[in-house]
């Protein structure tokens, strides 16, 4: 009888899976979602769901997301042996359907005036049929701790996977996800913590034409003689030639082999570092006749864009600016910075540079894939004892840095912001840090080493070719007094929402994995009568 175990990667955007023979140690198959199964494209969204709609919704939302995922894997998921699961601290908590309001509220005053308990996250050993997890009744699933409420198991991946916790010289390493964990790691055994909400917009979301990595998404741009060079993944995910164009009016100056139908977070980041660069973007103003920049086959940026890229981009550098100011040390002291996730592997890590997603000191930029599933996976094969990740995260609980109560975190932002969003020129970054009193930012390394130490975003899939699986479910409610006029379903930018007439109104069913969640809520704002209200909105299995 074979054994096998999976790895399960909760992410913010979606999540990812792959069975492995525990035997051999090959991987025999890969699943994804293209979307994450709860309402919402970042962890706040997640977090109002779950405490708006209920916690045992959020969870019923995710196992059954799981067990869709393990089902489309084509193996005997009676011999599953062991599920080793990696993810940020709440997504965990939800799949464990355990306490979360822990999580969504700061300080101890307010958790003791809402009675509520704060939770040890230790990590646990759980048996797959009581979570309620399909078909493997000698499962145990494999929980491992988090380190504080917004550091969770996947940034202990990220640190222990990428060897850098051991490092002797001073270095930088960055998760570029919705919640950009990052570490500062000195050289001398202090690591401080941090997390940045960065909001999906380096994930392709939030982005007008904006969509995850899937066949037709530009990934790349490039500067070029007559233009820009556009590169698309084809129908392989594989980096295909698209069209040169003029970025200024979208001409295609010389077809390329692949289409497009959107742009990835890769391909925004990388658009912008053009403009940039060419002057066509002053941020946040784009300096073409339409005010937009122009790519091939009608995808383009608009100001609102370079808005949404541009917080997320200055969250993540105020972030490891503060680390670096709350560890006594600046930009000029980091010489290598690591890049983890998927958009840290596949972005062009120079062009990330340039903008300031990296530390602008960093001389050698080492790029890794997905971190949280590798964790996973050595979990499921028995290669990482849960009693040892207990022992590190307790050591990394020393010199957390909480940046939603971080003044110098405020300080930088407030400066990011105001480069970002509100038109002040980059020449005055400096003079805005000293009124804060804190050093210049320093500039940036031109002769740069790159190092990408893995091919892609999930290993195996050469051997175990990914599938994707539609994620989500239905919320459903009956909208009393509709009238069916349908400006909530025109208005929904994910055409989320239908309506179904009924006697008294309408039942209105919103797919989950689509809807934008509470950052959106375009169809609530859309309806005539203010009838539509998700938040009484049940869950349909």
């Amino acid at each position: 009888m074979p054994n096998y175990g999976i790895a399960l990667d909760i992410g913010t955007s979606g999540l990812r899976c792959q069975a492995i023979d525990l035997d051999s140690g090959a991987t025999l198959a890969t699943a994804i979602t293209q979307r994450h199964p709860i309402p919402g494209m970042n962890v706040i969204d997640h977090v109002n769901f779950a405490i708006q709609t209920g916690r045992d919704a959020a969870n019923k939302l995710l196992i059954k997301c799981a067990n869709e995922l393990f089902a489309s894997l084509g193996i005997d998921l009676s011999c599953v042996r062991r599920v080793g699961v990696c993810g940020n601290t709440f997504q965990m908590s939800l799949f464990q359907n355990i306490e979360i309001r822990d999580l969504a509220y700061a300080g101890e005053n307010m958790l003791k005036t809402l009675g509520i308990e704060k939770v040890e996250r230790n990590g646990a050993i759980l048996k797959a049929s009581d979570m309620g997890l399909i078909g493997m009744p000698d499962a145990e699933v494999i929980i491992p701790p988090a380190v504080r409420h917004e550091i969770g198991a996947d940034a202990i991946a990220m640190l222990l996977i990428t060897g850098v916790a051991d490092a002797k010289e001073p270095c930088l390493v960055v998760d570029y996800g919705t919640n950009a964990e990052m570490a500062l790691i000195c050289g001398d055994g202090r690591i401080y913590t941090g997390s940045a909400a960065a909001g999906p917009a380096m994930e392709g979301q939030e982005i007008e034409r904006g969509m995850l990595a899937a066949p037709g998404a530009i990934s790349d741009v490039n500067l070029a003689d007559g233009g820009w060079t556009c590169t698309v993944l084809d129908e392989s995910m594989i980096s295909a030639e698209g069209d040169l164009v003029d970025p200024l009016t979208g001409e295609s100056k010389r077809k390329g082999a692949q289409r497009a139908v959107g742009i990835t977070g890769t391909g925004t980041v990388a658009a912008l570092y053009c403009g940039i660069k060419s002057g066509i973007i002053t941020p946040p103003k784009i300096n073409t006749e339409d005010g937009r920049l122009h790519l091939q086959d009608g995808i383009d940026l608009t100001s609102k864009d370079v808005d949404e890229a541009g917080k997320a981009i200055g969250a993540m550098r105020a972030g490891f600016l503060t680390l670096l100011n709350a560890a006594g040390m600046w930009t000029g002291d980091i010489k290598t910075a690591y890049m983890s996730g998927a958009s840290g592997l596949y972005v062009d890590a120079v062009k990330a540079l340039g903008i300031g997603m990296v530390v602008p000191g960093a001389k050698k930029l080492v790029q890794f894939g997905n971190t949280s599933i590798e964790m996973a996976r050595r979990l499921a094969l028995g290669q990482e004892s849960l009693e040892n990740l207990v022992k590190f995260a307790e050591k990394l609980k020393a010199e957390h840095c909480m940046f939603a109560t971080s003044e110098v975190f405020k300080a930088i932002y407030a400066i990011e912001y105001s480069v970002w969003c509100t038109g002040m020129p980059m020449s005055m970054y400096d003079d805005m840090l000293s009124m804060s009193e804190l050093p210049p930012l320093g500039e940036i390394s031109e002769d740069v080493e790159v190092q990408k130490l893995a091919k892609a975003d999930l290993p195996d899939t050469e051997k175990a070719p990914v599938r994707t699986v539609e994620s989500g479910t239905f919320l459903e409610g009956k909208v009393e007094g509709c009238i069916l006029c349908g400006k909530c379903v025109k208005r929904c930018p994910e055409k989320a929402i239908s309506l179904d007439p009924v006697e008294g109104g309408s039942i209105a069913r919103v797919a989950s994995d689509r809807c934008a969640g509470t950052a959106c809520r375009h169809c609530e704002r859309a309806c005539v009568g203010k009838l539509l209200h998700l938040d009484r909105f049940a869950v349909r299995l």
